[in-house]
Parts: structure tokens; C-alpha cells; sequence
């Protein structure tokens, strides 16, 4: 099993390949008895999503999980393959689970209940496993990890990574795997929690349960001042975060968009990749975006008056026909990334990262089919156009 991609200068990606199973019922479902609706099989797995919509915007990232020979694991393995991807960091074995995940929905795409069977994950996605694609990670411009990783495995990646100076993304999953980053924040470039998973990984870090949960009732409805008034209260814990060393924050807020918070020293482009090789359709996102999304227009260059800033801005969500909200956030890490890999900037990158994400609500499966560059472009300039400081702490 080769150990060294073709495609060696590209993201790689550690984390989970799940088959979902969706349920959505047609009418209100009554508990003890069956409920008319539809089951799908979907293709699922917070790295596996990331991984794909990338794909869909023309990277080839290189993916490093475990399945097994059975029926989940030879749907997955055959969608990868036909994407054209490589299945060389997948480690396939007769004693692997393959990971499913039985989603239940209710009547507006949101999640009603699930029920999880991912051990093998943990189980067989091994340091060791991941050790033999060093070479992948050092040559990449990001490895982004999903906190489905074992602690012992999520350290040994994060290690690499920090070995190579690869930039390394850090996606929590959920409330409950969020707080390993304990062994691995230091490592941390990017992270991208939702408000439960930011708390909770404050939470984490600090010697007590110090950063109390977001109260989404207190907050007036009138959306600017909501904003501003969301941004106070998530900036304790976003803060912490900071001062623990994590350069990047983009923290998702479901119909409220994204905040993006992060120190600045002299320049916002610092934290962008620095290994870049695109391919012939990045290279045609990275222009139609530049066109659409001129860098360096949020700041017009003068709010960044110190050499030092902690600094936040907002990025609106755009208004979709929402079928399922699962694999946005997905969606929007994998667009970000895919943008950054193709040579734009955090702000540029955000915004293609949101217009993936709106894709991705209004589609049956996790990632959509496919992604139109022009719709992709627009949807972006969209967002980019309405982005803003919101908050911006000068250091001279």
C-alpha cells in the first residue's frame, strides 16, 4: 500500500467515512409505532464531507480514514474511487465496522434524533495507520483533522503536522469530542466550532466551567444589534481560545452566518496557506472569485492601525430552500479550505465557504452533486459584500 500520493502537494485530510441512513418522516411521527416518510442512504462523515466538497471545488484531497469489507464500507470505497480519488490512505480490513450513523429528521430538515455506531474509527484510524502517510501531510498546505479521531491518534497527526509547518484545521464534530483539544491546542491554525462547541472547548482549557452557554433568547431580535450582542457574549470563550494559541477561529452560527476571529500581526494574509499547487478548476475559482470578491475590500486596508489586533468580523448566511441542514457546516470547512488551497485569502475564502454551505442545505445528500462555478462566484460576492468588523482591538 503506497504511502506517497500523486497528488502530494495537496490538503489531507484524518476523520471519518460514515454511511448515513436519513429518515424523514411525511407527517408529524408518533412515538411506539411506524411513521410514513423516506429512508436514504447517504454518504456521510464530518472528514469525508469536508474531503468530498473539496473535491467538488477542485482540490484532490488526500483522505486518510479506515472502513471495512462490508456493505457500507464498499458504498463509500466506490464513490471515492469514481471521484477520482485516492483510496491509498484508506485502511480497509475484514475486522472494521464500517461507521453508520441512523439520522432521524423532522418536518424542516433538522436533526431529531440519531444514533451512532463510529467505534471503529477510534479503533482502527491508528497513529500508526496515519504514521505512514508523513510524506502526504508534510508536502500538504493544511491537514485538517475531525475530532472522530482516538486521542492518541488526533495527537500524533497534530505532531506531524507541526513537524512539516503544515497548517493544521481542527473540526470538532460535536460538544462532547470538542474537548479533545486539549493535548492538541497548541498545534491548532484553524478551528471551526459552532457556539455549543467553542463553549465547550473554553471550557475545556480553563481550570473550571468558567464560559456559561449561549442564551439565543436573551438576544434582540433585531439582527444587527443581535449580532453585536451575540459577538459580546461568544467573545469570552473565543478569546480563550485565542490566548491558548489557535490562529483562526470561524465560528458558525447557523442562519446568522459565520464570525471570524483571530489575531492579526501587521497583515490579515498571515494565516493564509503558504503551499499552494492548484489545479485547473481552482485555478479558474481562485480568478472568478478575485473578479467577484476583490481581496482587501473589507479592511480597505485601514482598520489594521497597530502591529497587533484581536480582531472579529461577521459574514452574513445567505437565505436558501432548506431541505437538510446536516452537512453544511461540512460544506462550508471544505469550501473555505478549497478556496484557500486555490491561493485566496481568509475573507475570499470565507465567503466561498458559506456559498458551498447554502448548496449544500438545499441538497438531499450531504454535498451536492456538483457546484457551478458562476452560481458559487455570485453567491460569494454576495456574502463578501455584506461582511463587516465587528470588532477590532488595536495594539500599537
Amino acid at each position: 500500500m503506497g504511502a506517497i500520493s500523486d497528488n502530494g502537494a495537496e490538503a489531507v485530510v484524518i476523520g471519518g467515512m460514515v454511511l448515513d441512513i436519513n429518515a424523514t418522516p411525511s407527517i408529524a411521527a408518533n412515538p411506539r409505532t411506524t411513521t410514513p416518510g423516506k429512508v436514504v442512504y447517504t454518504l456521510g462523515g464530518v472528514a469525508r464531507n469536508v474531503a468530498e466538497c473539496m473535491s467538488k471545488l477542485g482540490q484532490k484531497p488526500y483522505m486518510i480514514s479506515a472502513i471495512g469489507l462490508d456493505f457500507p464500507g464498499n458504498i463509500l470505497l466506490e464513490h471515492w474511487k469514481s471521484a477520482g480519488l485516492s483510496v491509498d490512505g484508506i485502511n480497509r480490513s475484514q475486522d472494521i465496522e464500517t461507521a453508520v450513523v441512523c439520522n432521524i429528521f423532522d418536518g424542516k430538515g433538522e436533526l431529531a434524533a440519531a444514533v451512532a455506531s463510529v467505534e471503529a474509527i477510534e479503533m482502527f484510524l491508528t497513529s500508526e495507520w496515519i504514521q505512514k502517510f508523513k510524506f502526504n501531510i508534510c508536502s500538504a498546505p493544511v491537514l485538517m483533522v475531525d475530532a472522530n479521531l482516538s486521542p492518541a491518534a488526533l495527537l500524533a497527526s497534530c505532531r506531524m503536522a507541526a513537524e512539516c509547518e503544515t497548517s493544521l484545521w481542527f473540526e470538532p464534530v460535536s460538544v462532547a469530542k470538542s474537548k479533545r483539544i486539549v493535548s492538541i491546542v497548541k498545534h491548532i491554525t484553524y478551528t471551526s466550532p459552532n457556539e455549543d462547541e467553542l463553549v465547550a472547548m473554553a471550557n475545556a482549557l480553563s481550570s473550571r466551567d468558567k464560559f456559561l452557554p449561549i442564551q439565543r433568547d436573551s438576544i434582540s431580535s433585531s439582527v444587527n444589534l443581535s449580532i453585536e450582542l451575540l459577538f459580546q457574549r461568544l467573545k469570552p470563550p473565543t478569546w480563550a481560545l485565542l490566548e491558548n494559541g489557535i490562529k483562526v477561529i470561524i465560528v458558525t452560527l447557523g442562519p446568522d452566518g459565520v464570525l471570524l476571529c483571530f489575531k492579526a500581526k501587521n497583515r490579515v494574509r498571515k494565516y493564509d496557506f503558504k503551499k499552494n499547487g492548484p489545479f485547473s478548476f481552482s485555478r479558474k475559482l481562485y480568478e472568478s472569485i478575485n473578479l467577484s470578491c476583490p481581496p482587501n475590500i473589507i479592511l480597505g486596508g485601514s482598520e489594521l492601525k497597530g502591529s497587533y489586533n484581536n480582531i472579529a468580523f461577521h459574514f452574513p448566511a445567505l437565505s436558501a430552500s432548506v431541505v437538510r441542514l446536516t452537512g453544511a457546516g461540512d460544506c462550508l470547512v471544505g469550501g473555505t479550505i478549497a478556496a484557500l488551497c486555490a491561493g485566496l485569502d481568509l475573507m475570499q475564502s470565507v465567503a466561498v465557504g458559506i456559498a458551498a454551505a447554502k448548496e449544500a442545505v438545499e441538497s438531499e445528500s450531504n454535498v451536492p452533486g456538483e457546484y457551478e462555478l458562476s452560481r458559487i462566484a455570485d453567491d460569494a460576492r454576495r456574502v463578501y459584500s455584506q461582511a463587516r468588523v465587528v470588532f477590532c482591538e488595536s495594539k500599537l
